[in-house]
């Protein structure tokens, strides 16, 4: 497996993979196909053999990350659409979404202690715990995770976490989980708009589309409903929820830049240590204010908690570590590929989530025309978002290589032809003597 150097950015818990190794891959790809120019019209045995050989090598290493990509796209659909069934189960005993996004949230304390794992069973060359703690802390700055940097560069992202899954937890108390995946696919449209508006990004024109796309999308799937309270309340919810994603994003590429597989694990871990230290107060005070409802200690379904906290564990490690093992877009296809699974669209056993067709029973979704034109129209946008910021060279490179490919066969096929007449001439005279 190759290792790749390149740095990523850790996410949300909601948000979509970074697109940075996208454009790598992508030209290693066109430097290993050989150009129009390079495709002879007439080869040898041999070199045809050499060519077979040159193509074979190529797709190994190829096949195997789409191999791998396969199993990270079914594992991040899986893990993505079972937590937000799960989620919605937990709440018909537990209505308590804050508690749920705190619970949930402690667990990436976990993050490092698993990295640390990895790191002793692959690195060549092992390091203890307190050499590579020291060693990730250097993403800090100088001096390391002190005091004022934990407050100045690790809370505000821990205020962005809670926010991003507490407004999407409390969304689908509000509507069915289907809507909910479907509406927060739109926060990579606001990624691209924070990051065209504040990190100076390329501008492109297909992008400007595909935010377009969402934000009709958006209106439309408010309008199926027929503009209702609670279907505007919870439509206004992921809204905030993709926004508080695209905000955490951006911000860190603008603040911290990028970081390893470590550095990101341990700052996820540090997010998971705000979390218990400073947050911890506010479930407790919406216990006492009766905002939010605990059944009693005895009575808390324990199963599901610990079930979604796993599930959502599992698909930030999917999300965030993925990326060393396979393509960034194949990452995000998962995100796209839990809205019919979410819908019950797909057989729950074929993509390994037990709550697959739980909308399909018991959210009664109506899924009228506009509510499929906009499940439509979001999916368009999501796609059209992941696309490279050279596609459209490589479109025009795939283009020209198909069109001088057949000018070859037509060349080759009209030499055939014009060959066949002359040889039955003069054949001919032969064949009557």
């Amino acid at each position: 497996m190759k290792k790749h150097s390149a740095r990523v950015a850790p996410l949300s818990a909601c948000n979509s993979p970074v697109l940075t190794l996208t454009k790598v891959e992508g030209e290693e790809c066109l430097r290993d196909g050989p150009g129009p120019a390079e495709a002879p019209v007439v080869g040898t045995g041999a070199e045809a053999g050499r060519r077979s050989r040159r193509c074979c090598r190529c797709s190994g290493p190829q096949l195997r990350k789409l191999s791998w990509g396969l199993a990270v796209v079914l594992c991040v659909c899986a893990s993505w659409a079972s937590s937000t069934q799960l989620a919605k189960l937990t709440f018909h005993t537990f209505d308590a979404p804050f508690t749920l996004t705190w619970f949930a949230t402690a667990w990436n304390c976990l993050f490092f202690p698993l990295y640390y794992a990895g790191h002793i069973c692959k690195a060549a060359e092992r390091q203890s715990v307190l050499q590579r703690y020291r060693e990730c802390c250097r993403f800090f700055g100088d001096n390391g995770l002190t005091l004022k940097v934990f407050f100045t560069k690790a809370a505000p992202f821990g205020v962005l976490w809670t926010l991003t899954n507490y407004l999407y937890l409390h969304a689908i108390k509000k509507i069915n989980t289907t809507d909910a995946s479907v509406l927060f696919c739109c926060n990579k449209a606001f990624v691209f708009l924070l990051s065209w508006i504040v990190l100076r990004d390329r501008f492109m024109g297909v992008r400007i589309v595909a935010t377009i796309l969402a934000i009709a999308g958006i209106v439309m799937m408010t309008y199926a409903d027929g503009f209702h309270s609670h279907s505007v309340i919870g439509i206004a919810l992921v809204v905030g929820s993709a926004s508080m994603s695209a905000l955490y994003k951006v911000l860190f590429k603008l603040l911290l830049g990028s970081a390893k597989f470590g550095e990101a694990a341990l700052f996820l871990s540090v997010l998971g240590v705000f979390n218990i230290l400073f947050v911890t107060c506010i479930p407790v005070i919406l216990y006492f204010t009766k905002v939010e409802y605990w059944s009693p200690f005895s009575d808390i379904p324990w199963g599901n908690l610990c079930g979604f906290s796993v599930l959502l564990l599992t698909f930030n490690i999917v999300l965030n570590f993925g990326i060393a093992v396979t393509y960034p877009t194949l990452m995000s296809l998962g995100i796209v590929l839990s809205v019919p699974v979410n819908a019950g669209l797909v057989p729950a056993e074929q993509l390994c989530s037990v709550f697959a067709a739980v909308d399909h029973y018991t959210s009664k979704i109506v899924f009228n025309g506009v509510r499929v034109i906009a499940i439509i129209i979001i999916g368009l946008g999501f796609l059209l978002l992941l696309l490279p910021e050279e596609w459209d060279v490589w479109l025009i490179k795939l283009l020209t290589h198909l069109k001088v490919r057949k000018k070859e066969e037509t060349v080759e096929g009209g030499g055939d032809l014009g060959a066949g007449p002359q040889n039955k001439r003069r054949a001919h005279p032969s064949f009557t003597r």
